[in-house]
């Protein structure tokens, strides 16, 4: 008997010590905190109103507060990756798996119907915006390219993928394609991110620039980083190593400058919209009160402006950008469709343009980019990853 209130009293006791923890730790906790493994912010402590309890709108943010401060959550997070790799033998967690040391998501079957989708946008803005003018566009493959199939996972049909865009501009268009997947390796990418290293990307740049005919002034040689000086940022933990849950050794981002990239300046739709009595007004390049930033923001690698080291090219995720060269030895100019791949290969290209466009039709309506662009005489491109062409549906 004294041996069961023996152990009614440890039960208590540990019972009590866990909760007293609970709450001293919700109690400490900043309502900014972030999750660097998950690269996001932590739920704020809901704030107790009539309304939020008639809504109901309080429990559902009290439960999601308490999941993300939850004591030892990482770990238990870790426990579970492991749970499900080791004792249920399951070849990925939460649709990501690691292979080779690196960390890839699952991304299948081939969405036919995005493919032409994307062919139908493609062809509507050459039509509207550009139609005499000769057009390329690029796919770059995901790390499912090299890992899937290799590694006995299902994989995208890459082949069909770019047979289908192909075949799909061919009727009305005149695209060019450039097949930079035959200059990719695996090696070429990050090990617990998505992205490509720009250190690693010079063939690519240098293929893109000879096939729009621009390669004869760029300053570096294909494949070699003479020119360039190279900077690191250690501790980058990519989108997939929080999604995984597992131990990987963080990547370390080299970016590369050299006298045109740091003289060259961006400007950004979203940092040039006026409020106050200028409200909804835009703050054209060339206008003295232009916000204009360096091609590398460093400064997003302060927590409290970007989760993502990667935001450092250009700034990170934008409708619209400028980037310009004062330096340019020619006064070409480039307009490039992207997403956020773009975001590192396109200082590589200043070299041979004296002002390059980025726009990312995520952020921003086809419809509107006449409002801003002047496309007479500039090279276009579509560069898009392998994972925007089988999900177009998100391009506005």
């Amino acid at each position: 008997m004294k041996y069961d209130r023996w152990r009614m009293g440890i039960a208590i006791c540990s019972f009590v010590v866990c909760l007293m923890s609970m709450i001293v730790i919700l109690t400490v906790n900043s309502d900014d905190a972030v999750s660097r493994s998950e690269r996001r912010r932590l739920a704020k402590k809901p704030e107790l109103t009539w309304e939020s309890v008639m809504d109901r709108s309080f429990m559902g943010d009290t439960e999601k507060y308490l999941l993300d401060y939850f004591p030892f959550r990482d770990g238990l997070r870790r426990v579970k990756a492991y749970f499900a790799y080791d004792v249920l033998q399951q070849k990925e967690n939460n649709a990501v798996y690691v292979a080779d040391g690196h960390a890839a998501k699952l991304e299948y079957p081939l969405n036919e119907a995005s493919v032409e989708r994307l062919a139908a946008k493609m062809t509507g803005l050459w039509q509207q915006y550009f139609p005499e003018q000769k057009v390329w566009y690029a796919v770059v493959p995901d790390k499912n390219y090299f890992l899937a199939e290799q590694n006995g996972y299902p994989s995208l049909d890459y082949e069909r993928m770019i047979r289908l865009l192909s075949q799909e501009l061919a009727k009305n268009t005149d695209f060019g394609y450039i097949d930079i997947i035959s200059d990719l390796t695996i090696d070429d990418y990050y090990h617990t991110d998505t992205h490509w290293r720009q250190e690693r990307i010079l063939d690519v740049a240098h293929h893109i620039a000879d096939a729009m005919g621009a390669g004869g002034t760029l300053n570096f040689s294909k494949g070699y980083q003479d020119g360039f000086a190279q900077h690191e940022i250690k501790d980058f933990y990519g989108v997939y190593y929080g999604q995984a849950a597992l131990p990987m050794e963080p990547d370390t981002i080299r970016y590369l400058t050299d006298e045109v990239i740091d003289e060259a300046y961006v400007w950004s739709l979203e940092e040039n919209i006026q409020s106050g009595e200028n409200a909804g007004k835009i703050t054209l390049p060339d206008e003295a009160e232009a916000v204009l930033k360096p091609v590398y923001r460093l400064e997003r690698l302060e927590e409290e402006k970007s989760l993502d080291k990667y935001d450092i090219f250009v700034g990170g995720a934008s409708s619209l950008q400028i980037i310009r060269n004062p330096n340019a030895v020619t006064d070409k100019r480039l307009i490039m469709f992207r997403d956020s791949y773009a975001s590192s290969l396109a200082p590589l290209l200043l070299g041979a343009y004296g002002e390059i466009v980025l726009i990312d039709l995520r952020y921003i309506d086809s419809a509107r980019i006449g409002e801003y662009v002047d496309f007479a005489g500039a090279d276009v491109l579509f560069i898009y990853n392998a994972l925007i062409v089988n999900h177009a549906e998100m391009l506005k």
